[in-house]
């Protein structure tokens, strides 16, 4: 019988901000895949994303906690543990950005930033991550973005820490890889969120863009969703420590 290489029935999944745009679009993508998913965000955002999961027949959870404050960080395992049992699949995406120059850039949205994007999943990890191996195995997938790779323009403390969270997800598969916890990040491109707004709202700065994306298109949410499913799938059994360009070809230029 040919093996269902991306079957994730019976598997539990907390995805952080999943009330919107590409942690939605993940969440919906896992239990199209037969995934139990806790949708997780900011505030009651994950409701409508649980609700249509339910719909699918899946059992869902939202689940709402300040990922700044590192109180909420660690209420949200325990919720999610009180609430499904397991989780054998996290998806560390719930992120912010913050647009300033340099030279302005507030000692405030720096800290919020490396707290929210970094912090959180690692410290989200750290504790997932002790339970996976307790139980055998499970799968870890970051948000980064190419600016894991790239400096980008007015945007210190995004940069910052989405090249954090790259090496964060190497490190974490370094030490995990041999206890049956694949660690992997996918790098977004230009993706239309909530996150990207003020710069498709730029014409310049949209056409700018375009003209370098080989694919000739800003990115859509379900363009991720995929990737996602693919590392926590069987298929990616051997793939861990890696960051996952999807971007329509904009590195490769």
């Amino acid at each position: 019988m040919a093996r269902d290489w991306f079957n994730l029935e019976g598997k539990v999944a907390l995805v952080t901000g999943s009330g919107t745009g590409i942690g939605a679009a993940i969440a919906m993508a896992l239990a199209r895949s037969g995934a139990d998913v806790l949708c997780h965000d900011r505030g009651a955002e994950g409701q409508p994303t649980s609700e249509q999961i339910r719909g699918l027949g899946r059992r869902s959870v939202a689940l709402s906690a300040d990922l700044s404050d590192r109180d909420a960080q660690d209420k949200l395992v325990a919720d999610a543990l009180r609430e499904l049992g397991r989780i054998d699949f996290l998806i560390n995406n719930a992120g912010m950005i913050r647009r300033a120059p340099a030279v302005d850039y507030s000692d405030e949205d720096w800290d919020l930033l490396l707290e929210v994007n970094l912090s959180a999943p690692f410290r989200l990890s750290r504790r997932v991550g002790k339970l996976m191996i307790e139980q055998g195995g499970g799968r870890i997938v970051n948000t980064a973005s190419l600016l894991a790779f790239q400096g980008g323009i007015l945007v210190p403390a995004y940069a910052a820490s989405k090249g954090g969270v790259a090496q964060v997800t190497k490190a974490l598969a370094n030490e995990w890889a041999g206890k049956g916890v694949n660690v992997n990040a996918i790098a977004p491109g230009y993706i239309a969120t909530n996150n990207t707004a003020a710069l498709r709202a730029d014409p310049e700065r949209s056409r700018q863009i375009l003209e370098r994306i080989p694919a000739g298109r800003w990115g859509e949410p379900d363009d991720i969703a995929g990737a996602a499913v693919f590392l926590c799938s069987d298929a990616a059994r051997y793939v861990t420590g890696h960051v996952l360009v999807v971007d329509g070809g904009w590195m490769a230029r």
